[in-house]
């Protein structure tokens, strides 16, 4: 299998030297490798997952549990206006 490892960094934005791509080039090929030994294995009749375990998630109702504290919290402030807090300008 004959793996352009240069062409692969370029795509994936990274800068590999000669080098690098010369050592990196065995070790992409065993992968693609084991890739194509995996696409070999007969799946008919294996409905496709998404998870190991068959597991249902629980969920929550989907309620607000904190009251809104907004006023309290913006009590202190020197100024707000319309639940927001007014602040000096900084730039002209």
């Amino acid at each position: 299998m004959d793996i352009d490892v240069k062409k692969i960094a370029n795509l994936s934005r990274i800068r590999l030297t000669d080098v690098e791509a010369a050592d990196l080039a065995p070790q992409l090929s065993s992968i693609m490798g084991y890739i194509d030994k995996l696409s070999e294995v007969n799946t008919d009749g294996v409905p496709p997952t998404a998870h190991p375990h068959d597991v249902a998630m629980p969920q929550r109702a989907d309620v607000v549990t904190n009251p809104s504290r907004r006023d309290a919290l913006q009590q202190p402030a020197p100024r707000t206006e319309s639940g927001l807090y007014v602040v000096p300008k900084v730039l002209e």
